[in-house]
C-alpha cells in the first residue's frame, strides 16, 4: 500500500531542501503518494515516489545481501563436508552447484537498478 502525502520527515529531508536547491514546485500533485510535483532542469517529478523508490531499492539489496552471506555459508559448510560416498557425495556436488547459481542470480538481481 503506498502512502499518501509526504511525512513530517520527507517534508523536512526531501521537499524543503528540494525548494531551497531552486527547484520549482509545481501546481499538480502527484497521482500516485499526492505529494507535489516539481521541476528541475526541464524534469518533473515526484521527490517523495523517488526517495522511496530508492529506500526501497536500498532495502532490497540489503535483503540480497543477506540471502547471499547464508547461501555462502551454507556452500563452505558443503564443501567443508564432502562424504566419500559416491551417491551422497554427487548429492552434495549437485545442491552445491544449486547454491552457486543461486549466488550468480543474485549478483545479477544486486546489479539491477
Amino acid at each position: 500500500m503506498v502512502q499518501k502525502g509526504p511525512t513530517e520527515w520527507e517534508i523536512r529531508n526531501i521537499i524543503m531542501p528540494l525548494m531551497l536547491s531552486g527547484a520549482k514546485m509545481l501546481d499538480r500533485h502527484c497521482p500516485k503518494c499526492s505529494s507535489p510535483l516539481f521541476e528541475k532542469d526541464g524534469r518533473v517529478f515526484c521527490p517523495v515516489c523517488e526517495h522511496r523508490e530508492k529506500r526501497k531499492k536500498a532495502e532490497m539489496k540489503v535483503e540480497v545481501r543477506g540471502v547471499e552471506e547464508s547461501l555462502r555459508e551454507k556452500l563452505t559448510q558443503l564443501a567443508n563436508s564432502l562424504p566419500d560416498d559416491i551417491e551422497e557425495l554427487e548429492k552434495h556436488l549437485r545442491v552445491i552447484e544449486k547454491i552457486i547459481d543461486l549466488l550468480e542470480r543474485y549478483k545479477r538481481l544486486e546489479g539491477l537498478e
